[in-house]
């Protein structure tokens, strides 16, 4: 997690790797609407990003369930963001 240039998609990848483990890239997770607002110059807002990062938070699940494990770079940068994203981490620590 971190801001926009900081290399969390880097690091990220090359952990992944390393582990042999699958990455993601957050940004893949962004619903079509706030590609275009992002794409027009428009900032998004926290309506904008519950939607991204209820996806994010369910291909988190998936991986959990399925017993896989992976690497996901994404911005994160509030804290309610961050506690939606490891609410499957009591159920399954052990995969991530």
């Amino acid at each position: 997690m971190g801001v926009s240039g900081s290399g969390k998609s880097t690091v990220a990848d090359r952990l992944a790797k390393r582990l042999a483990w699958t990455f993601e890239d957050g940004d893949r997770f962004h619903p079509a609407s706030n590609v275009a607002k992002m794409h027009a110059g428009h900032p998004l807002t926290d309506e904008d990003r519950w939607p991204w990062l209820q996806a994010i938070a369910g291909e988190i699940d998936r991986v959990c369930a399925a017993g896989e494990h992976a690497v996901i770079a994404c911005s994160a940068l509030k804290r309610a963001y961050r506690d939606l994203l490891v609410h499957a981490e009591a159920t399954s620590a052990s995969s991530f």
